[in-house]
């Protein structure tokens, strides 16, 4: 339950019939099907679930609208203290919290640092950046 709290599932499992005992996905017999988003948090539940000293997420918070992506980073900070946590995305709100960004181009990486740093360097990163974020002013 804690994990399904961290990372926003606890609320529309509390509302299903079975709650934490409904067989999930459509591919089983009486088995309930989620929304893309909900899946999504069922997936980070389990990586909270998990106390390992790494953390890998591909794309977290890719199908969850702002408002949750939000409390998802904010929950995703608090769990991964003392932990090392990679996560990769397109998403560059996701990222701006990192202690390091390693900016990938043709599989390779071609700038790194803090997000100020890279904002300074007006690379692509920044470029990038800056094309997300202009939707947003």
């Amino acid at each position: 339950m804690a994990a399904a709290e961290c990372s926003g599932a606890h609320e529309f499992i509390s509302g299903l019939e079975k709650r934490y005992e409904t067989v999930l996905g459509k591919w089983f017999e009486d088995g309930t099907e989620l929304s893309v988003g909900e899946w999504q948090k069922v997936a980070l539940a389990r990586a909270f679930l998990r106390d390992s000293q790494i953390i890998v997420l591909d794309e977290p918070t890719s199908s969850l609208d702002p408002r949750a992506e939000d409390e998802v980073i904010r929950k995703f900070r608090r769990l991964a203290e003392g932990r090392m946590a990679i996560i990769i995305s397109h998403r560059l709100s996701t990222v701006i919290l990192a202690d390091c960004i390693y900016f990938m181009k043709d599989g390779r990486i071609t700038e790194s640092g803090t997000h100020q740093k890279l904002m300074d360097l007006g690379g692509a990163y920044a470029r990038l950046f800056e094309i997300q974020a202009r939707h947003y002013r």
